[in-house]
């Protein structure tokens, strides 16, 4: 139990920073439009090639403003958590700093700085061990977290915005639904709808087939078959919003996530804690407090 709980709030506090991953490489615009009719294949490839244009311009960009909240529950158990922060990924994995609320019993705050190789949590709290920060260190995850700490190693090490529109562009699903103003901007929004097996397949760069087998098997158990992914892309082709959702039959499970990004080339500066003031949260998985 003490496992699960450590595992899921890495995860949890991870998921808010909206860097959704994509390890595909074939974001071509081929996909699922060639049994379109005229009218129906030119929308779909105007679509494809107005996202294209989003997914290059925006990794170009190479850093940002991200805002968001993401309400997610499992087994009926649900817990929000709002993010505002900056982000940086021009090295290929994520850095940045943000300021964390996480709610359910009762709002806690929490302040989060992610390097390539481990995620920092300061809680308002304090951490356990009597140190300020908890480190979740990526590859600890992987080995002692299962499937989805592997899978949240996969996602912080070759992640940024970008891919949350090469995501929808590989998949070769996606609608352009008009236009609309986030923030001030006017923005096109776009919408796909892809399977949780093939996004999970699509979204994992280093996965190995062992650890895509047991994701899918958990998400089969869990009841989660599809996912939907709006995005709405500027007059300048960059991303400034997207919505994520997807939930079991029931209800039981579901993930709702919104973000919102902006001022694009924004400096990002940071660095881990020192070891001194670090608590490393292999101890919660191992069941008991280790500090660095």
């Amino acid at each position: 139990m003490r496992k699960t709980r450590a595992a899921a709030a890495a995860a949890g506090i991870a998921l808010i920073a909206g860097l959704t991953a994509c390890g595909s490489e074939k974001a071509n615009g081929d996909g699922g439009g060639g049994g379109a009719d005229k009218a129906g294949g030119s929308a779909l490839q105007g679509a494809l090639a107005a996202l294209k244009k989003a997914s290059t311009a925006t990794d170009n960009q190479n850093s940002a403003k991200v805002e968001g909240v993401n309400n997610q529950t499992v087994q009926g158990k649900s817990m929000k958590t709002q993010m505002e922060g900056a982000f940086d990924w021009s090295g290929g994995g994520m850095k940045g700093e943000a300021d964390l609320t996480m709610g359910g019993a009762g709002n806690q705050s929490a302040k989060a700085r992610y390097l390539p190789d481990a995620m920092y949590v300061r809680p308002a709290s304090g951490a356990p061990g009597g140190k300020p920060w908890m480190k979740y260190d990526y590859d600890v995850l992987a080995k002692k977290g299962g499937a989805s700490g592997a899978m949240l190693k996969d996602q912080m090490q070759n992640n940024n915005p970008a891919r949350s529109v090469q995501l929808v562009l590989a998949s070769g699903k996606v609608k352009a639904l008009g236009t609309e103003t986030v923030r001030g901007k006017k923005a096109t929004r776009y919408s796909g709808t892809i399977s949780v097996n093939e996004l999970t397949r699509m979204q994992s760069k280093d996965l190995s087939e062992k650890d895509l087998d047991a994701l899918e098997k958990q998400f089969k158990q869990q009841g989660l078959e599809k996912e939907k992914i709006e995005l709405w892309i500027d007059e300048d082709d960059l991303l400034v919003k997207k919505h994520e959702t997807a939930k079991n039959a029931d209800g039981s499970t579901s993930i709702d996530a919104t973000n919102y990004y902006s001022d694009y080339g924004t400096s990002v500066k940071v660095t881990a804690p020192p070891a001194s003031e670090t608590t490393d949260a292999a101890a919660m998985l191992n069941g008991g407090t280790r500090q660095s």
